[in-house]
Protein backbone atom coordinates (compact mmCIF):
# COMPACT_ATOMS: atom_id res chain seq x y z
CA UNK A 1 0.00 0.00 0.00
CA UNK A 2 2.83 2.38 0.83
CA UNK A 3 4.43 1.84 -2.59
CA UNK A 4 1.10 2.35 -4.32
CA UNK A 5 0.58 5.66 -2.56
CA UNK A 6 4.12 6.75 -3.36
CA UNK A 7 3.60 5.97 -7.05
CA UNK A 8 0.34 7.90 -6.98
CA UNK A 9 2.07 10.96 -5.53
CA UNK A 10 4.96 10.74 -8.00
CA UNK A 11 2.45 10.49 -10.85
CA UNK A 12 0.63 13.61 -9.64
CA UNK A 13 3.91 15.52 -9.43
CA UNK A 14 4.77 14.49 -12.98
CA UNK A 15 1.36 15.64 -14.21
CA UNK A 16 1.99 19.05 -12.61
CA UNK A 17 5.35 19.28 -14.38
CA UNK A 18 3.78 18.45 -17.74
CA UNK A 19 1.32 21.33 -17.48
CA UNK A 20 3.92 23.75 -16.02
CA UNK A 21 2.05 23.91 -12.74
CA UNK A 22 4.69 22.48 -10.40
CA UNK A 23 6.27 24.72 -7.81
CA UNK A 24 9.60 24.96 -6.02
CA UNK A 25 11.32 27.10 -3.40
CA UNK A 26 13.86 29.78 -4.33
CA UNK A 27 16.35 30.75 -1.64
CA UNK A 28 16.49 34.49 -0.94
CA UNK A 29 20.17 35.04 -0.20
CA UNK A 30 19.88 38.71 0.72
CA UNK A 31 16.94 41.09 1.13
CA UNK A 32 17.65 44.79 1.43
CA UNK A 33 14.35 46.32 0.43
CA UNK A 34 13.40 46.99 -2.24
CA UNK A 35 16.14 44.72 -3.59
CA UNK A 36 16.89 41.05 -3.09
CA UNK A 37 19.40 38.49 -4.27
CA UNK A 38 18.57 35.08 -5.77
CA UNK A 39 21.21 32.80 -7.25
CA UNK A 40 23.83 35.49 -6.84
CA UNK A 41 21.82 37.98 -8.93
CA UNK A 42 20.55 41.32 -7.62
CA UNK A 43 16.88 41.85 -8.46
CA UNK A 44 14.39 44.67 -8.02
CA UNK A 45 11.76 43.17 -5.73
CA UNK A 46 8.34 43.51 -7.33
CA UNK A 47 6.94 40.43 -5.60
CA UNK A 48 6.85 41.31 -1.90
CA UNK A 49 3.83 42.11 0.27
CA UNK A 50 6.02 44.43 2.37
CA UNK A 51 4.00 47.32 0.97
CA UNK A 52 5.23 50.04 3.33
CA UNK A 53 8.78 48.71 3.59
CA UNK A 54 8.49 48.20 7.35
CA UNK A 55 9.91 44.67 7.61
CA UNK A 56 13.41 45.97 8.27
CA UNK A 57 12.47 49.12 10.18
CA UNK A 58 14.76 49.88 13.14
CA UNK A 59 11.89 50.46 15.57
CA UNK A 60 10.41 47.04 14.84
CA UNK A 61 13.77 45.31 15.21
CA UNK A 62 14.50 47.05 18.51
CA UNK A 63 11.07 46.15 19.88
CA UNK A 64 11.59 42.50 18.91
CA UNK A 65 15.05 42.32 20.48
CA UNK A 66 13.83 43.93 23.73
CA UNK A 67 11.00 41.38 23.96
CA UNK A 68 13.44 38.50 23.54
CA UNK A 69 15.63 39.84 26.32
CA UNK A 70 12.65 40.10 28.67
CA UNK A 71 10.44 37.17 27.70
CA UNK A 72 12.64 34.76 25.73
CA UNK A 73 12.07 33.28 22.30
CA UNK A 74 8.90 31.22 22.63
CA UNK A 75 5.44 31.43 24.17
CA UNK A 76 5.86 27.81 25.41
CA UNK A 77 2.13 27.01 25.33
CA UNK A 78 -1.22 28.03 23.93
CA UNK A 79 -2.69 31.31 25.12
CA UNK A 80 -5.32 29.53 27.21
CA UNK A 81 -2.60 27.67 29.11
CA UNK A 82 0.49 29.80 29.95
CA UNK A 83 1.30 31.38 26.59
CA UNK A 84 -0.58 34.64 27.06
CA UNK A 85 2.39 36.91 27.86
CA UNK A 86 2.08 40.62 28.71
CA UNK A 87 3.17 41.45 25.17
CA UNK A 88 -0.15 40.06 23.94
CA UNK A 89 -1.99 42.59 26.10
CA UNK A 90 -0.01 45.51 24.72
CA UNK A 91 -0.46 44.35 21.14
CA UNK A 92 -4.21 43.82 21.48
CA UNK A 93 -4.69 47.11 23.31
CA UNK A 94 -2.87 48.86 20.45
CA UNK A 95 -5.01 46.95 17.94
CA UNK A 96 -8.30 47.95 19.58
CA UNK A 97 -7.28 51.60 19.84
CA UNK A 98 -6.17 51.61 16.20
CA UNK A 99 -9.31 49.95 14.87
CA UNK A 100 -11.71 51.76 17.21
CA UNK A 101 -13.45 48.49 18.10
CA UNK A 102 -14.74 47.15 21.40
CA UNK A 103 -12.27 44.29 21.38
CA UNK A 104 -9.65 42.48 19.34
CA UNK A 105 -7.89 39.13 19.18
CA UNK A 106 -4.57 38.12 17.64
CA UNK A 107 -4.22 34.86 15.70
CA UNK A 108 -1.02 33.16 14.54
CA UNK A 109 -1.56 33.85 10.83
CA UNK A 110 -4.13 35.04 8.35
CA UNK A 111 -4.85 31.46 7.37
CA UNK A 112 -5.51 30.29 10.94
CA UNK A 113 -7.59 33.41 11.57
CA UNK A 114 -9.91 32.83 8.63
CA UNK A 115 -10.41 29.13 9.21
CA UNK A 116 -11.03 29.78 12.92
CA UNK A 117 -13.39 32.74 12.48
CA UNK A 118 -15.52 31.28 9.71
CA UNK A 119 -15.75 27.73 11.07
CA UNK A 120 -16.73 29.12 14.49
CA UNK A 121 -19.37 31.60 13.38
CA UNK A 122 -21.01 29.34 10.81
CA UNK A 123 -22.34 25.84 11.24
CA UNK A 124 -24.33 23.21 9.41
CA UNK A 125 -27.52 25.23 9.81
CA UNK A 126 -26.03 28.37 8.21
CA UNK A 127 -25.46 29.48 4.63
CA UNK A 128 -22.38 31.40 3.54
CA UNK A 129 -22.23 33.71 0.53
CA UNK A 130 -18.69 34.03 -0.78
CA UNK A 131 -17.13 36.05 -3.60
CA UNK A 132 -15.71 33.68 -6.24
CA UNK A 133 -12.26 35.30 -5.97
CA UNK A 134 -11.94 35.10 -2.18
CA UNK A 135 -8.64 33.89 -0.74
CA UNK A 136 -7.98 30.16 -0.22
CA UNK A 137 -8.05 30.60 3.56
CA UNK A 138 -11.65 31.83 3.32
CA UNK A 139 -12.56 28.87 1.12
CA UNK A 140 -11.00 26.42 3.58
CA UNK A 141 -12.75 28.08 6.52
CA UNK A 142 -16.05 27.60 4.72
CA UNK A 143 -15.27 23.94 4.09
CA UNK A 144 -14.43 23.37 7.75
CA UNK A 145 -17.69 25.02 8.85
CA UNK A 146 -19.72 22.43 6.91
CA UNK A 147 -22.14 25.20 6.03
CA UNK A 148 -23.96 25.41 2.77
CA UNK A 149 -22.02 27.78 0.50
CA UNK A 150 -23.28 29.93 -2.36
CA UNK A 151 -20.53 31.57 -4.43
CA UNK A 152 -21.50 34.78 -6.18
CA UNK A 153 -19.80 36.15 -9.29
CA UNK A 154 -16.89 38.40 -8.47
CA UNK A 155 -18.11 41.79 -7.25
CA UNK A 156 -21.54 41.09 -8.78
CA UNK A 157 -23.92 42.29 -6.07
CA UNK A 158 -26.97 41.74 -8.27
CA UNK A 159 -26.04 38.06 -8.37
CA UNK A 160 -25.45 38.07 -4.60
CA UNK A 161 -28.86 39.61 -3.95
CA UNK A 162 -30.56 37.09 -6.21
CA UNK A 163 -29.04 34.32 -4.06
CA UNK A 164 -30.02 36.04 -0.83
CA UNK A 165 -33.62 36.40 -2.02
CA UNK A 166 -33.89 32.64 -2.50
CA UNK A 167 -32.79 31.89 1.05
CA UNK A 168 -35.24 31.12 3.84
CA UNK A 169 -35.42 34.36 5.89
CA UNK A 170 -34.89 32.55 9.21
CA UNK A 171 -31.75 30.74 8.04
CA UNK A 172 -28.49 32.14 9.53
CA UNK A 173 -26.60 33.96 6.79
CA UNK A 174 -22.97 35.12 6.49
CA UNK A 175 -21.41 37.16 3.69
CA UNK A 176 -17.64 36.85 3.34
CA UNK A 177 -15.33 38.92 1.12
CA UNK A 178 -11.81 40.18 0.75
CA UNK A 179 -11.64 43.96 0.63
CA UNK A 180 -8.57 44.01 -1.64
CA UNK A 181 -8.39 40.90 -3.83
CA UNK A 182 -4.92 39.40 -3.71
CA UNK A 183 -4.61 38.20 -7.31
CA UNK A 184 -6.57 40.89 -9.19
CA UNK A 185 -5.71 43.99 -7.17
CA UNK A 186 -9.24 45.35 -7.29
CA UNK A 187 -11.49 46.20 -4.33
CA UNK A 188 -14.84 44.91 -3.11
CA UNK A 189 -18.01 46.97 -3.40
CA UNK A 190 -18.02 47.21 0.37
CA UNK A 191 -20.81 49.79 0.62
CA UNK A 192 -23.01 47.51 -1.44
CA UNK A 193 -22.15 44.50 0.71
CA UNK A 194 -23.09 46.44 3.85
CA UNK A 195 -26.43 47.40 2.32
CA UNK A 196 -27.23 43.80 1.41
CA UNK A 197 -26.16 42.35 4.76
CA UNK A 198 -28.45 44.83 6.53
CA UNK A 199 -31.31 44.24 4.12
CA UNK A 200 -31.23 40.46 4.54
CA UNK A 201 -30.06 40.16 8.15
CA UNK A 202 -26.68 38.63 7.40
CA UNK A 203 -23.37 38.80 9.27
CA UNK A 204 -20.60 40.46 7.22
CA UNK A 205 -17.00 39.21 7.50
CA UNK A 206 -14.26 41.02 5.61
CA UNK A 207 -10.61 40.13 5.07
CA UNK A 208 -8.41 43.23 5.19
CA UNK A 209 -5.10 41.38 4.69
CA UNK A 210 -4.00 43.50 1.73
CA UNK A 211 -5.70 46.68 2.95
CA UNK A 212 -4.37 46.89 6.51
CA UNK A 213 -1.79 49.66 6.71
CA UNK A 214 -2.53 50.75 3.15
CA UNK A 215 -5.99 52.35 3.34
CA UNK A 216 -7.76 54.46 5.94
CA UNK A 217 -6.85 57.75 7.66
CA UNK A 218 -4.38 55.93 9.92
CA UNK A 219 -3.90 52.75 7.92
CA UNK A 220 -6.81 50.97 9.60
CA UNK A 221 -7.96 49.41 6.32
CA UNK A 222 -10.48 49.76 3.52
CA UNK A 223 -13.44 49.55 5.90
CA UNK A 224 -12.25 52.74 7.63
CA UNK A 225 -11.32 54.29 4.28
CA UNK A 226 -15.05 54.20 3.45
CA UNK A 227 -16.17 55.05 7.01
CA UNK A 228 -18.07 51.77 7.38
CA UNK A 229 -16.40 50.47 10.55
CA UNK A 230 -19.62 50.64 12.60
CA UNK A 231 -21.53 48.61 10.00
CA UNK A 232 -19.10 45.72 9.35
CA UNK A 233 -19.46 42.91 11.89
CA UNK A 234 -16.09 41.19 11.61
CA UNK A 235 -12.84 42.79 10.46
CA UNK A 236 -9.95 40.42 9.97
CA UNK A 237 -6.49 41.51 8.86
CA UNK A 238 -2.80 40.65 9.04
CA UNK A 239 0.45 42.08 10.35
CA UNK A 240 2.48 40.12 7.79
CA UNK A 241 2.10 42.42 4.79
CA UNK A 242 2.07 46.22 5.03
CA UNK A 243 2.93 46.09 8.75
CA UNK A 244 6.06 44.07 8.03
CA UNK A 245 5.67 41.53 10.87
CA UNK A 246 3.71 38.32 11.33
CA UNK A 247 0.38 37.22 12.71
CA UNK A 248 -3.21 38.27 12.15
CA UNK A 249 -6.08 39.92 14.00
CA UNK A 250 -9.83 40.10 14.27
CA UNK A 251 -11.56 43.24 15.52
CA UNK A 252 -15.21 43.67 16.48
CA UNK A 253 -17.69 43.69 19.35
CA UNK A 254 -16.85 42.17 22.73
CA UNK A 255 -19.25 39.25 22.22
CA UNK A 256 -17.43 38.31 19.01
CA UNK A 257 -14.00 38.11 20.65
CA UNK A 258 -15.34 36.23 23.69
CA UNK A 259 -17.02 33.74 21.38
CA UNK A 260 -13.87 33.16 19.30
CA UNK A 261 -11.73 32.65 22.41
CA UNK A 262 -14.07 29.85 23.38
CA UNK A 263 -14.89 28.37 19.97
CA UNK A 264 -12.12 29.00 17.40
CA UNK A 265 -10.14 25.77 17.25
CA UNK A 266 -7.24 27.37 15.35
CA UNK A 267 -6.88 29.77 18.30
CA UNK A 268 -7.44 27.32 21.15
CA UNK A 269 -5.23 24.48 19.97
CA UNK A 270 -2.05 26.26 18.90
CA UNK A 271 0.98 27.65 20.71
CA UNK A 272 1.03 31.43 21.18
CA UNK A 273 3.17 33.66 19.00
CA UNK A 274 6.75 34.38 20.11
CA UNK A 275 7.10 37.55 22.22
CA UNK A 276 9.38 39.16 19.61
CA UNK A 277 6.68 38.84 16.95
CA UNK A 278 4.04 40.43 19.18
CA UNK A 279 6.31 43.30 20.23
CA UNK A 280 7.18 44.14 16.63
CA UNK A 281 3.50 43.97 15.66
CA UNK A 282 2.54 46.38 18.46
CA UNK A 283 5.30 48.75 17.34
CA UNK A 284 4.17 48.47 13.71
CA UNK A 285 0.63 49.48 14.68
CA UNK A 286 1.99 52.65 16.27
CA UNK A 287 4.35 53.36 13.38
CA UNK A 288 1.78 52.92 10.64
CA UNK A 289 -0.46 55.51 12.29
CA UNK A 290 2.35 58.06 12.49
CA UNK A 291 3.99 57.62 9.09
CA UNK A 292 1.28 58.62 6.61
CA UNK A 293 3.98 59.58 4.10
CA UNK A 294 4.63 55.89 3.42
CA UNK A 295 1.00 55.32 2.46
CA UNK A 296 1.16 58.33 0.17
CA UNK A 297 4.37 57.10 -1.47
CA UNK A 298 2.84 53.66 -1.98
CA UNK A 299 -0.27 55.10 -3.63
CA UNK A 300 1.82 57.30 -5.94
CA UNK A 301 4.11 54.43 -6.95
CA UNK A 302 1.14 52.15 -7.55
CA UNK A 303 -0.66 54.72 -9.69
CA UNK A 304 2.45 55.36 -11.80
CA UNK A 305 3.09 51.66 -12.36
CA UNK A 306 -0.53 50.85 -13.27
CA UNK A 307 -0.82 53.76 -15.67
CA UNK A 308 2.42 52.91 -17.45
CA UNK A 309 1.53 49.24 -17.93
CA UNK A 310 -2.03 50.09 -19.02
CA UNK A 311 -0.63 52.55 -21.57
CA UNK A 312 1.44 49.72 -23.06
CA UNK A 313 -1.69 47.61 -23.50
CA UNK A 314 -1.32 45.00 -20.74
CA UNK A 315 -4.44 43.41 -19.18
CA UNK A 316 -4.33 44.52 -15.52
CA UNK A 317 -7.58 42.88 -14.27
CA UNK A 318 -9.10 46.25 -13.23
CA UNK A 319 -6.43 46.71 -10.58
CA UNK A 320 -6.77 49.88 -8.53
CA UNK A 321 -4.30 49.09 -5.74
CA UNK A 322 -0.67 48.21 -5.05
CA UNK A 323 -1.29 44.72 -6.46
CA UNK A 324 -0.87 44.92 -10.25
CA UNK A 325 -1.29 41.69 -12.26
CA UNK A 326 -0.53 41.16 -15.92
CA UNK A 327 -2.69 38.36 -17.31
CA UNK A 328 -0.69 36.16 -19.70
CA UNK A 329 -2.89 33.08 -20.02
CA UNK A 330 -0.96 29.82 -20.62
CA UNK A 331 1.20 28.50 -17.80
CA UNK A 332 4.29 27.95 -19.95
CA UNK A 333 4.32 31.47 -21.37
CA UNK A 334 3.77 32.95 -17.93
CA UNK A 335 6.69 31.01 -16.46
CA UNK A 336 8.89 32.11 -19.36
CA UNK A 337 7.84 35.74 -18.83
CA UNK A 338 8.88 35.53 -15.17
CA UNK A 339 12.19 33.87 -16.02
CA UNK A 340 13.06 36.47 -18.62
CA UNK A 341 12.28 39.29 -16.20
CA UNK A 342 14.56 37.70 -13.63
CA UNK A 343 17.34 37.54 -16.21
CA UNK A 344 16.83 41.30 -16.69
CA UNK A 345 17.00 41.97 -12.93
CA UNK A 346 13.32 42.06 -11.98
CA UNK A 347 11.80 39.69 -9.41
CA UNK A 348 8.18 39.02 -10.35
CA UNK A 349 6.44 35.71 -9.77
CA UNK A 350 4.31 33.63 -12.14
CA UNK A 351 0.97 32.84 -10.50
CA UNK A 352 -0.75 29.78 -11.97
CA UNK A 353 -3.79 27.60 -11.27
CA UNK A 354 -5.19 26.63 -8.84
CA UNK A 355 -4.33 30.02 -7.31
CA UNK A 356 -6.03 31.64 -10.32
CA UNK A 357 -8.55 30.17 -12.80
CA UNK A 358 -7.40 27.97 -15.68
CA UNK A 359 -5.88 29.86 -18.62
CA UNK A 360 -5.56 33.01 -16.52
CA UNK A 361 -1.98 32.60 -15.30
CA UNK A 362 -0.37 35.95 -14.62
CA UNK A 363 2.61 37.88 -13.39
CA UNK A 364 1.66 39.48 -10.07
CA UNK A 365 3.56 42.70 -9.38
CA UNK A 366 3.39 44.33 -5.97
CA UNK A 367 4.51 47.87 -5.25
CA UNK A 368 6.26 49.26 -2.19
CA UNK A 369 6.55 52.71 -0.69
CA UNK A 370 10.33 52.35 -0.87
CA UNK A 371 10.55 51.81 -4.62
CA UNK A 372 12.31 54.65 -6.42
CA UNK A 373 10.46 56.09 -9.43
CA UNK A 374 13.53 55.66 -11.65
CA UNK A 375 13.78 51.96 -10.77
CA UNK A 376 10.08 51.47 -11.51
CA UNK A 377 10.41 53.24 -14.86
CA UNK A 378 13.31 50.97 -15.81
CA UNK A 379 11.31 47.93 -14.71
CA UNK A 380 8.42 49.01 -16.94
CA UNK A 381 10.80 49.17 -19.92
CA UNK A 382 11.98 45.62 -19.21
CA UNK A 383 8.42 44.36 -18.79
CA UNK A 384 7.50 45.95 -22.12
CA UNK A 385 10.52 44.34 -23.78
CA UNK A 386 9.56 40.87 -22.60
CA UNK A 387 5.89 41.49 -23.34
CA UNK A 388 6.64 42.32 -26.98
CA UNK A 389 9.11 39.44 -27.32
CA UNK A 390 6.49 36.93 -26.13
CA UNK A 391 3.61 38.51 -28.05
CA UNK A 392 1.67 39.62 -24.98
CA UNK A 393 1.60 43.20 -26.29
CA UNK A 394 2.47 44.69 -29.66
Amino acid sequence: MENQLKQKFLSELEQLRQIAQNRGLAVIEEAEQPWLQIGGKRLLNLASNNYLGLAGHERLKKAACAAIETHGCGATASRLIVGNHLVYRRAEESLVKWKGSEAGLIFNSGYTANIGIISSLAGRDAIIFSDRLNHASIIDGIRLSRSECQRYRHNDLDHLESLLKKTTPSKPKLIVSDTVFSMDGDVADLAGLVTLKERYGALLIVDEAHASGVFGPYGEGYVHHLGLQDRVDVQMGTFSKALGCFGAYVAGDRWLIDYLINKARSFIFTTGLPPAVLASAAEAIELVQEDWQRRQALQENSRFFREELARLGFDLCNSSTQIVPIVIGPNEKTLLFSQKLQQLGVAAIAVRPPTVPDNQARIRFTLMATHRRQDLAEAVEKIALVGRELGVIR
